[in-house]
């Protein structure tokens, strides 16, 4: 069924009528407002971390190798574990939060959820503009972390369950399009802060995340929750309501009746997180944890917190470091639109694995042009050669950003059924937390030892990933998600194997086995860190 400009001709199988509503389209935008938050968080810290008057204030020790190029090489001068935890540490407290963020997630609802993480960053933001000493800018960076995990749990699963099946995979990847924009907002707000005199532009770059953390806070006062999350909590009449609303049809009873009974089956499930673990949502588990960490193991969060920093120590000066850094955000935010277009059109597999062809070559030509190019003393990166670093992180990060940036996130939140959504979306975002952490606390001290090898290193991880994406990731394009069991998970030459003997019983089991046909699994559209 045409509506709203998107032709509804999914394969075989249910399809729910579904308008795309001016209230999806809005409701989607204001929650996404979370990514912008967490990308401002992202971009920011690297600039910041490369103003002489914030080091000067917080790492006396860094400025004065910064100003020294007799003491350390050009790969050392950053390497300081105070100045790697200003970073991570915001990734360390969303691991944690994450675990709440489920509970509040399931019992109290997205929306609520979303506020909760609205307050944290508006309070995280006051303690690091204000910040007087290391203690309160830490504390600062912990609170906002608390934030990110809160947002990263609800906002995902409240865009996959607004989204009609056939643009699910735009739709959620709003949210990473809003990380990439908040990436390029902080850049930008670097460049200009760096410039001021006086000492207190940092202040400025660390203040100016109240502005997505408003709009998300207030983007949660204004939105409906989903009906999902209605329905799982009990509120049937008012989740049939916002359900109609955001349709735009009358006929919503099929999709109600499959979410009534989704959320039947998901309060058996007493114990989510231990349901996880048995044998037919191995899969699902699997591959979640996988994207998470080959995610992060591309390098793509090195070059995003550090991009300025990494510019600078290859000889750029700072304020072309941080042009470059503009740079590779405006390319950054682009790619992600290009992911919005294709991702519902040639699916998740193609991207998958065009971008890892894209990400090896450029950061092995990196590689070599800085082990050639760039030695621990020299003063200067040819400018030929420069420029021609810069279009290979262009390259690299334009791959990432319609492949493994939005889909890392899409593919975990749109294949586990309804009773373990919850718990799967925050050990999606645990694992996602922790690796960031890892690589952030660990990258300026990685480039020290490993100089340009740290390319090399991360090349290798993108041709395990791509070896895995294209024997084990299945195509989940335009199949809805209380289908996939049957359509996707029972139909893969290996996943099959842990589907279906140990399915068919637990669905005897349960007395469910008239609903296997795909109302078992119930109605989920997908989500997104």
């Amino acid at each position: 069924m045409p509506a709203g400009g998107f032709s509804s001709v999914p394969p075989a199988g249910v399809e729910f009528e579904a308008k795309i509503t001016p209230i999806v389209i809005i409701s989607c935008i204001m929650a996404a407002t979370g990514g912008l938050m967490f990308g401002y968080d992202v971009g920011v810290s690297g600039g910041v971390t490369s103003m002489p008057d914030f080091l000067l204030k917080f790492f006396p020790v860094v400025y004065r190798r910064t100003n020294d190029p007799g003491i350390n090489g050009n790969y050392c001068k950053y390497d300081n574990q105070g100045l790697q935890l200003f970073t991570s540490s915001l990734y360390l407290a969303g691991l944690t939060a994450t675990f709440f963020a489920s509970y509040t997630t399931r019992r109290l609802g997205r929306r609520l959820t979303m506020l909760i993480a609205g307050f944290f960053f508006i309070v995280g933001v006051v303690l690091n503009a204000a910040a007087q000493d290391l203690a309160m800018l830490i504390i600062g960076r912990i609170l906002l972390g608390c934030g990110v995990g809160f947002a990263n749990q609800a906002v995902p699963l409240f865009l996959s369950e607004m989204a009609p099946t056939r643009i699910r995979g735009g739709l959620n990847i709003l949210f990473q399009l809003n990380v990439t924009i908040g990436i390029l907002f902080a850049n930008l707000v670097n460049y200009g802060t760096a410039k001021i005199e006086g000492g207190w532009g940092w202040r400025l770059s660390l203040g100016l995340a109240g502005i997505p953390a408003l709009l998300l806070t207030v983007g949660a006062l204004l939105v409906v929750d989903s009906p999902n999350s209605l329905v799982e909590r009990g509120h049937l009449e008012e989740g049939k309501a916002v359900l109609r609303k955001i349709r735009g049809t009358d006929n919503i009873e099929p999709e109600f009746l499959e979410l009534v009974e989704a959320s039947r089956v998901a309060k058996q499930v007493k114990h989510p997180f231990r349901n996880l673990l048995q044998r037919r949502n191995r899969p699902q588990l699997v591959i979640a944890i996988a994207l998470q960490i080959f995610q992060q193991c591309t390098g793509i969060n090195a070059i995003m917190f550090y991009a300025p920093v990494l510019f600078d120590t290859l000889g750029f000066g700072n304020d072309a470091a941080l042009y470059s850094a503009v740079i590779t955000g405006a390319v950054n935010v682009l790619s992600t639109i290009v992911s919005i277009y294709s991702v519902d059109k040639v699916g998740r597999r193609v991207l998958l694995l065009e971008a890892g062809v894209q990400m090896f070559f450029s950061q092995v030509v990196i590689a070599i042009i800085l082990g050639i190019k760039v030695k621990d003393h020299s003063d200067d990166l040819h400018k030929s050669f420069a420029i021609l670093v810069v279009v290979m992180v262009c390259t690299f990060v334009s791959a990432f950003a319609w492949s493994w940036g939005p889909l890392g996130w899409l593919i975990p939140s749109e294949t586990f059924p309804l009773e373990t959504r919850s718990a799967g979306q925050s050990v999606t975002v645990c694992v996602n937390l922790l690796f960031t952490f890892v690589i952030a606390q660990a990258f300026l001290s990685m480039l020290c030892h490993f100089k340009y090898g740290i390319f090399l290193f991360f090349s290798g991880w993108v041709l395990i990933m791509s070896i895995f994406t294209l024997f084990l990731i299945p195509e989940t394009k335009n199949v809805p998600i209380e289908e996939m069991t049957e359509r996707v998970w029972k139909q893969h030459w290996f996943w099959k194997r842990f589907i279906d003997d140990d399915h068919e019983g637990a669905a005897v089991a349960n007395g469910n086995i008239a609903k296997k046909n795909g109302h078992a699994n119930g109605f989920d559209p997908t989500s997104q860190l």
